[in-house]
């Protein structure tokens, strides 16, 4: 599954530092695992707005990782101010795993 962005040049630089956000629950990086649906970058007002989701809506890490992908797009992606929108639409399934987490998670 690939990240919607419209701003693919700043979406690169937060897409590699949200590869480094793992789900504590399954080890597997956020943006693999399928969770990170959209990155909109918005120039006028210098945010950048990540719309995600977690494996499910009752995820007991849920407030962790949204605090790790807020602090993630903050680093890398300097001069915006990240907001982090949770969605659960689509819901998230297993289809949604990259090539590369399913071999992570021997699939």
């Amino acid at each position: 599954m690939s990240v919607k962005n419209n701003n693919p040049e700043l979406a690169k630089l937060g897409i590699e530092a949200l590869k480094l956000v793992d789900d504590p629950e399954i080890g597997l990086n956020v943006v693999d695992l399928g969770l990170i649906y959209e990155l909109a970058f918005n120039e006028e007002e210098k945010k950048v707005l990540c719309t995600m989701t977690l494996t499910t809506e009752f995820c007991p890490m849920g407030e962790s990782i949204v605090a790790s992908v807020t602090e993630a797009l903050r680093v890398s992606i300097h001069g915006y101010v990240p907001e982090v929108q949770l969605t659960f639409e689509p819901h998230w399934n297993h289809a949604m795993i990259t090539v590369a987490g399913n071999e992570f998670l021997g699939g």
